[in-house]
């Protein structure tokens, strides 16, 4: 799943992601930084989660428009 982070508070690690495909916002897991890139996060970041069992994002990793399967800009020359 690909969504923006919605908020994420580096004190305490809570965060809110909000999911592209459904507009749903998903919590995020307390340990869904670890072993990821991040060590933060930030409003309005785009990223690539997964949902558990508690329907909590983890398995945080970059996100971007190619991820979503949007077309690339293709020069065309005649």
């Amino acid at each position: 799943m690909q969504g923006v982070v919605k908020s994420y508070d580096p004190i305490t690690r809570d965060g809110v992601i909000m999911c592209d495909s459904d507009l749903a916002d998903y919590d995020l897991a307390p340990d869904a930084l670890v072993g990821s890139v991040f060590r933060m996060l930030r409003p309005g970041q785009r990223v690539v989660f997964q949902l558990d069992d508690a329907s909590l994002a983890v398995g945080i990793s970059l996100g971007s428009e190619s991820d979503m399967g949007t077309p690339a800009w293709i020069d065309q020359i005649d």
